[in-house]
């Protein structure tokens, strides 16, 4: 979630035009922003509460009215929520789902929401699987004849945004099982599910969410990269300073405070190269969990191998060590199905460190194609 809002030297027409691949004028700044040429948008629709005025609609006037009753130059214009969509389900699943989740969470509020869904364009070398929904939303309520005069705070808080987190996962789960697909997604952090699967004896899912998590990739953060330029470190000097005691004072003065930072020791570089190196240390992580399991693996082969060798003596011989007959079988049967499982963890594990390998080798390849020019082939 984000806001979009003047300090930033953002338009919430602007913003609209951009997620809905449309021409807006705005009005307060006599700009026309037109992405009508834009490619993958597949879906753009506007959805009014209850009781909402019809003109509220058209996306020009909703978005130059939002922006002609803020009269302030640090206004906050309007809310924006990002959501990934499932790859797994068709098109038309994606819209509906989007569709039931905007009308319930938000549209059911008293917002106007003005949501679009993207598609991935592999000529641009997007990721096929990439489709999302951006939903801008109304910081007022909407009524007969507009928008309210006075903010809706509650909107703000924190919890409600965890629960729309909640509330959006449980949606694309449903989605996910009309489908008939066996993937689900889980807006809890990795530590929270890995303490979950490893209480209900989920060895594999565990192993997969036992990894640091990565860092997002804003759109600044992929800007700046593509042009190749790189974070340097500095020691930052004569900027303003807050002393103890609340007040704001000039570095330069020679009363003030100087704020010295070395980046030397808290620079990590890009959030590309950050992002590589969190998946170095997941891959090392990995490799540990796999030579372990091999071990494993050995053990019970060795064990298996030894039950069946006491358990195939014949019985005429065996007549005296019945008991123990009885014994091998039963630590051959369950050595079998331990090796089995082990077998198991291995190989998916082993598909998750490809996964992450595959990953890696993608940032490396963003990371050296904006040192080369900033341009993506």
């Amino acid at each position: 979630m984000q806001i979009v809002k003047r300090s930033a030297g953002q338009s919430a027409v602007a913003a609209a035009a951009y997620r809905a691949g449309a021409r807006l004028r705005d009005e307060r700044s006599g700009v026309v922003h037109d992405y009508a040429n834009r490619r993958g948008v597949a879906h753009a629709e506007i959805l009014l509460p209850e009781g909402a005025a019809p003109w509220m609609a058209d996306r020009n006037l909703l978005w130059n009215h939002a922006e002609g009753i803020e009269k302030r130059r640090d206004a906050q214009l309007a809310r924006e929520i990002n959501m990934a969509l499932p790859h797994e389900i068709p098109a038309a699943a994606r819209l509906d789902l989007v569709r039931t989740f905007v009308r319930e969470q938000f549209v059911a509020r008293g917002m106007v929401a003005d949501f679009a869904l993207h598609e991935p364009v592999v000529e641009k070398g997007d990721d096929p699987r990439n489709f999302h929904a951006h939903v801008l939303l109304t910081l007022r309520q909407a009524g007969p004849r507009g928008l309210h005069p006075v903010k809706s705070r509650q909107w703000n808080s924190d919890e409600m945004l965890t629960a729309w987190r909640e509330s959006w996962a449980q949606h694309q789960n449903h989605a996910l099982e009309r489908a008939g697909r066996r993937e689900r997604v889980d807006a809890r952090r990795l530590d929270m599910q890995r303490q979950d699967a490893q209480g209900a004896g989920d060895r594999a899912a565990a192993l997969a969410l036992d990894r640091v998590p990565e860092i997002h990739m804003g759109r600044r953060a992929r800007n700046i990269e593509r042009r190749g330029h790189q974070p340097v470190s500095q020691e930052r000097k004569n900027r303003t300073a807050r002393p103890s005691t609340g007040e704001f004072r000039s570095a330069k003065r020679a009363s003030g405070r100087v704020r010295v930072v070395s980046y030397e020791t808290i620079d990590r570089g890009t959030r590309t190269q950050w992002n590589a190196d969190i998946l170095v240390e997941n891959e090392h992580r990995a490799r540990l969990r796999a030579d372990k399991l091999e071990r494993q693996a050995a053990r019970l082969r060795q064990r298996h191998m030894r039950a069946l060798r006491i358990s195939s003596v014949p019985m005429r011989q065996a007549l005296g060590l019945n008991k123990r007959h009885q014994i091998a079988q039963r630590h051959a049967a369950r050595s079998w199905s331990l090796l089995q499982q082990v077998e198991r963890l291995i190989a998916e594990l082993l598909q998750v460190r490809t996964h992450r390998q595959r990953r890696h080798r993608n940032l490396l390849r963003v990371r050296e194609t904006g040192r080369a020019g900033g341009r993506r082939p």
